[in-house]
């Protein structure tokens, strides 16, 4: 089990740490103009999309290093709900937007961040 989280965590924190550094400093209609996904960037305003990156990155870093630094490890999970919301907005938006594929992806993405907080809450937590 604290293999797969490991795994799961890796994964996360790259894609968190990408999305969260696309946000903060790709302007907005470059990004919407990417790709036919990418357009939502467009109902919200470029503050709020930078505070979305923003929180990203630090849920990013929440994820590995309170555990790989051995400070307040407790963090993790915390930091893997915190995304588990980010993620469940999303889920949110894509449903509202009409954009089934997407949703699905970010559904899975939402279930990853779950599995790594419920995880390291219960499943296999950093302290005894």
């Amino acid at each position: 089990m604290n293999t797969a989280l490991w795994i799961t965590t890796g994964l996360l924190t790259a894609v968190f740490l990408f999305s969260g550094l696309g946000k903060l400093f790709v302007p907005r209609e470059k990004m919407a103009a990417m790709t036919d996904a990418a357009r939502w960037v467009l109902d919200f305003k470029p503050g709020t999309l930078k505070a979305i990156g923003a929180l990203e990155i630090l849920g990013a870093a929440g994820l590995v290093l309170p555990a790989l630094l051995g400070i307040a490890p407790i963090l993790v999970p915390l930091a893997a709900a915190g995304l588990a919301l980010i993620m469940t907005g999303a889920v949110i938006l894509r449903v509202r937007r009409g954009e089934p594929k997407a949703a699905l992806l970010d559904g899975g993405y939402l279930a990853l961040t779950a599995f790594v907080a419920v995880g390291r809450f219960a499943l296999e937590p950093f302290t005894g």
